[in-house]
């Protein structure tokens, strides 16, 4: 085991190729490592559709997990039921590390409360491996709302109650339950109009069929820079790297209205805690190759990691905030 301490990174991972367990030395850290079948498949599963923030992820650190490994790497879009066709079958998956799962907040917990009879349990069914990265999200107004600040929005909204109605990509999805958060904090009534996807609901709001939405901050800047929308503020608890001039609505007088969208690696629960270690080690040093932060960056995400643990509170943090929403909301279990 000393000798193997020793051995090159190549080494290690010729090694690990082979199926011999050993000890890989990362960042001057001694970690226990199994290796995954060789020969195998390692399939990412994507509950949501290609071009999303999670498949974005799938694809990139999959990538550079495949030169890692030397095992071919394949991203799975399984879609379908708000993410619980893909999730259930990354949950039912062998527990060999060679299937994995790109989760995402809030839908990965608050399916928990949207459907009653759903098909796995987010704390006991997966194994937390890493919390890849947060992404933010903005409020936006089709021009025709005669606000430029987000303080006067609440205010244009009382003055209709009933009247104004925002889009979301369907319910249960983050643009829904962030302006349902929005409501609640700000005691305002808007009116949802759900859709079946985020295109429909962006070019309903583009031709003023709809008057707001919540939308990710870097698809929102491109659509505001054009005069197409106005954004009033960004739900993060801080200004955002890819729209510092954007105030948050914390800073605007609004509070409570704090939401960053976590993306994190999952595996079967059931998975060895050997593997587990082996593949956050791994995802922590892509995660802090330049290139993956500058990648991510452009597509309004900042890279995270850190241990296990992190997702895990994480998802906890989810389980006890999310509930108070859907209950001032009336959203039920259907």
């Amino acid at each position: 085991m000393i000798r193997l301490a020793i051995l090159s990174m190549a080494s290690v991972l010729r090694l690990l190729r082979i199926g011999t367990a050993a000890v890989a030395v990362m960042a001057g850290t001694s970690v226990p490592v199994v290796a995954q079948q060789p020969g195998r498949l390692i399939k990412i599963i994507v509950p949501q559709t290609p071009g999303t923030g999670p498949d974005i992820l799938a694809r990139l650190i999959g990538a550079e997990l495949q030169k890692q490994l030397g095992q071919s790497v394949i991203v799975i879009n399984r879609t379908g039921a708000s993410g619980n066709i893909g999730t259930q079958v990354a949950a039912q998956a062998g527990r060999d590390g060679n299937t994995l799962m790109i989760a995402s907040s809030p839908s990965f917990v608050t399916n928990t409360y949207l459907f009653k009879n759903l098909p796995y349990d987010p704390r006991t069914d997966f194994a937390p491996i890493i919390e890849i990265a947060h992404g933010s999200i903005a409020l936006v107004v089709h021009p025709s709302v005669p606000v430029a600040s987000a303080p006067e929005f609440p205010e244009y909204i009382r003055k209709r109650p009933g009247q104004i109605n925002y889009g979301s990509p369907g319910t249960g999805t983050p643009h829904h339950l962030v302006m349902e958060l929005f409501k609640f904090r700000t005691r305002t009534n808007l009116v949802h109009v759900p859709y079946r996807g985020t295109a429909g609901a962006v070019t309903d709001l583009l031709g003023g069929h709809v008057s707001a939405m919540f939308l990710p901050t870097h698809v929102a800047l491109p659509l505001a820079k054009d005069g197409r929308i106005r954004i009033l503020a960004v739900a993060s608890g801080k200004r955002v790297l890819v729209a510092p001039h954007v105030p948050t609505l914390g800073e605007l007088g609004i509070s409570g209205v704090e939401f960053d969208s976590w993306f994190g690696l999952v595996a079967p629960a059931g998975t060895s805690p050997e593997t587990v270690a082996r593949l956050n080690t791994i995802v922590n040093e892509i995660l802090r190759s330049p290139h993956i932060i500058q990648q991510l960056g452009q597509q309004g995400l900042a890279t995270v990691g850190g241990p296990p643990e992190r997702l895990r509170t994480s998802i906890e943090n989810d389980f006890a905030e999310w509930p108070v929403v859907f209950q001032e909301a009336g959203i039920k279990a259907e």
